[in-house]
């Protein structure tokens, strides 16, 4: 009967057993590194709850700050980033300093080069 069966349902190969394995999967599961990292747990939290906090704002806020982006060759986030970080609305003399960083700030993993996932905010 074995003749008629096609390939794909042949059974697996079977893996070496060793004295007292009873085929059944491994006993202790593999270490994984938690989302916050090697740093404390306390800190991970307040960083995230901060960094929410943060970014989320008013619909009018998010849409002034959107097009003075636009207006600029900027997108939201680095707008964003400049006033969180520097402390100032960034005008036409900043722009060539903020794309400048656009690199390194691919670099390190930050958020750049997406204007709210590419979609616009709506009125």
């Amino acid at each position: 009967m074995y003749h008629l069966m096609d390939k794909s349902m042949s059974r697996p190969s079977p893996r070496k057993a060793r004295i007292g394995d009873n085929g059944g999967p491994p006993l202790e599961e593999p270490r994984r590194e938690p989302e916050w990292g090697k740093g404390r747990i306390d800190r991970y939290f307040d960083w995230r709850t901060a960094s929410r906090k943060a970014w989320k704002k008013p619909a009018s806020i998010a849409l002034r700050r959107q097009e003075r982006a636009e207006a600029l060759g900027l997108t939201y986030e680095e707008y964003t980033l400049e006033v969180l970080e520097r402390g100032y609305f960034p005008q036409a003399e900043h722009v060539e300093a903020i794309v400048a960083r656009r690199a390194e700030r691919r670099k390190a993993g930050g958020i750049v080069g997406q204007s709210l996932k590419g979609m616009r905010l709506k009125r």
